[in-house]
């Protein structure tokens, strides 16, 4: 797994965790909505990097009897449920701290408290989504963002991006309820900010559900990587035809490769070993990602009747 990944966890690990505290204390302190969801968002973005690194510590056991491919996917199933426990607890808790506080609104206390928590929480998530925003650009390469997304198969790096983006503009919102409300007089602001912050949430959890559903399922490499294979395969001297190419990822630096290949008819049985040995050798020094490789000799009785 890619020591950036863990960077920007950690990073983000540690500051939700202290950011968590002092918003809690506020929200305690002000009675305030918006800063309750906030400090509710931050124990979820916590949570959510230490299920996220037990995911990537799960991910990192051998292949077994029961697991011959590895435990690779488990960061795609930890991912999921980062996206179902952003869902249900932050957005869900955040809608209804709001609609109550819409039903029931009472003023808050103590409001220069709420400033100095959200400036101090805003510094703390822009440090670590600069941390996660110059990993994701490393990551990425030549793909622009949205690409990068859609065809990145580390979930764990465009996650956290994902969730402090969220924060800091949930910061923002909680910012605008709260002044709203002292402006106005108006506390319904405060509760009409928690839920903005919720529906934020629901968003992202959404998005990020989408996002790795399919590495979940089981996606396939990138074109570029396919591409790479292809071209050596085709430019093998014993290989006649590719008919088929078929990859899968069994995790973010796991990749699965199955070929269906016509040999030089001339080959002995020993050159059909040999170069299904220079086959897998090649492939796999070409693509480190690449951990196995099956090659499957297809019959010209079955290709002619098709």
């Amino acid at each position: 797994m890619a020591t950036g990944s863990k960077k920007v966890i950690y990073a983000a690990l540690l500051g939700n965790g202290g950011i968590a505290v002092t918003k809690f204390v506020a929200a305690t302190l002000t009675g305030s909505s918006a800063i309750l969801a906030e400090a509710i968002h931050s124990v979820v973005d916590t949570g959510n990097q230490a299920l996220l690194l037990w995911g990537l510590r799960q991910a990192r056991q051998p292949a077994d009897a029961q697991f011959p491919f590895g435990h690779g996917k488990e960061v795609y199933f930890w991912s999921f449920v980062v996206a179902i426990v952003i869902f249900a607890v932050g957005a869900g808790v955040s809608l209804y701290e709001g609609i109550k506080h819409l039903i029931h609104p009472h003023p808050m206390e103590d409001i220069f408290i709420n400033y100095v928590v959200l400036g101090i929480a805003f510094c703390f998530e822009g440090y670590t989504c600069v941390i996660a925003f110059r990993e994701f650009r490393a990551a990425k390469g030549k793909r622009g963002y949205i690409q990068a997304v859609r065809q990145g198969k580390d979930p764990t790096m465009f996650i956290v991006l994902f969730e402090d983006s969220a924060a800091l503009l949930g910061l923002l919102v909680a910012f605008c309820g709260i002044l709203l409300g002292q402006l106005t007089g108006n506390a319904h602001f405060d509760g009409a900010a928690s839920i903005v912050i919720g529906l934020i949430l629901a968003t992202v959890a959404i998005l990020l559900a989408w996002e790795t559903k399919g590495l979940l399922i089981g996606e396939s490499a990138n074109v570029e990587v396919q591409q790479r294979i292809r071209g050596i395969v085709v430019a093998h001297a014993g290989i006649l035809n590719l008919n088929e190419l078929i990859t899968m990822h069994m995790g973010p630096e796991n990749i699965l490769v199955n070929l269906s290949v016509d040999f030089e008819p001339q080959l002995s049985s020993d050159g059909v070993e040999a170069a299904t040995a220079d086959l897998n050798r090649e492939i796999k020094e070409a693509v480190p990602a690449v951990r196995r490789v099956f090659i499957e000799a297809a019959s010209l009785a079955t290709r002619g009747s098709t």
